[in-house]
């Protein structure tokens, strides 16, 4: 049997063997595939480990994750309290920065793999290493030093330092965030995970002109990468759009994996990119929640319709909503696998 890992590694080196790598980014599903409520869920890696495990084989697809939510990175910082919904993931319900002297006062942990807040995942991590290491890629979800501000004191108010400043108190920030994404990522790396996804919504000019992009993003994106080094870095801007600023991404920081947004021409994002990376085309999965099946063969069809001439393509979801019908989630797969074959 072909394994997620063989089939990646096919794809980098330009080939497919049976099929393209397909990433399904099932997270919360699994308090629901073991019958807890997400808060339960969320509180042993164990559980986590197990769910991702049980998934993956229920539907075929070719990853495995070791995100819990994206909240958990505040915790690690200062962050005592999380928001529990019945039907999503967390949400922080602390912001530990409230004034410019709480950045002053942050402290990066030196070493992450002993923070308490680390513990779950860790133990996480090392089951799916056990379990499913060199056959199927683990993925960890990593935090841009761009994007954690506003984890930490709020969208509003890291917008207004970001674009206003203080400019050396912003920096100060910028620099801790930074330094914490590294350590975090490598703490990933050294547990096993094989996949970094650089979340970074601040990577598009959905969310800055290309201006501050190359003005404020850049530098910053820069410096987190070149303390962790390019393997296995996947640039992700959330569902933001990345289309106009790929070639610079591959020049300045020469990452060789783009996680589109559903919203980017996939056509265009793969004379964009010339050969030089993979990209994954990405359904917006949220409408899978009401689509019908013909609607998801037809979106399905588009995807790869634009990304499979020429390869060097796979496909793969946003992180799909709890509410999706599973019969939607076994449908799309089977779509998926369908159109992907060689």
């Amino acid at each position: 049997m072909v394994t997620g890992i063989e089939r990646l590694t096919a794809l980098v080196n330009g080939t497919i063997i049976d099929r393209v790598p397909v990433f399904c980014n099932l997270i919360d599903q699994g308090a629901k595939q073991l019958g807890l409520s997400i808060q339960e869920y969320f509180s042993n890696g164990e559980y986590v480990a197990e769910a991702q495990l049980k998934m993956r084989e229920k539907y075929g697809y070719d990853s495995l994750w070791s995100l819990f939510y994206a909240g958990r990175e505040a915790e690690l910082l200062g962050c005592n309290k999380m928001i529990f919904p019945k039907n999503g993931p967390p949400n922080v319900g602390h912001m530990i920065i409230k004034n410019y002297d709480d950045i002053h006062k942050l402290q990066i942990p030196e070493d992450i793999t002993t923070h308490p807040a680390f513990e779950q995942p860790l133990k996480c991590l090392k089951i799916l290493k056990k379990e499913a290491g060199g056959k199927y890629p683990i993925c960890a979800y990593t935090t841009s030093s761009m994007t954690l501000p506003a984890m930490l004191m709020g969208m509003e108010k890291w917008m207004e330092l970001l674009l206003f400043g203080p400019t050396d108190i912003r920096d100060e920030l910028l620099e801790k965030c930074s330094d914490f994404f590294a350590k975090h990522l490598l703490a990933y790396k050294n547990a096993g995970a094989d996949i970094f996804v650089y979340a970074n919504p601040f990577g598009s000019t959905d969310f800055v002109s290309l201006k501050q992009f190359n003005e404020l993003s850049m530098p910053w994106m820069k410096r987190d990468i070149q303390q962790v080094g390019i393997n296995g870095v996947v640039y992700y801007c959330g569902s933001s759009r990345m289309n106009n600023v790929i070639d610079l991404v591959i020049k300045h920081l020469n990452l060789k994996t783009f996680y589109l947004s559903p919203m980017d021409n996939i056509a265009e994002a793969k004379r964009i990119i010339a050969g030089r990376a993979i990209a994954a085309g990405v359904i917006n999965d949220i409408e899978l929640i009401r689509w019908t099946k013909d609607e998801i063969k037809t979106e399905v069809k588009r995807i790869f319709d634009a990304g499979m001439p020429s390869g060097k393509f796979f496909f793969g979801t946003l992180v799909m909503p709890y509410e999706i019908p599973e019969e939607n989630i076994k449908y799309m797969l089977d779509v998926v696998y369908d159109y992907g074959k060689k």
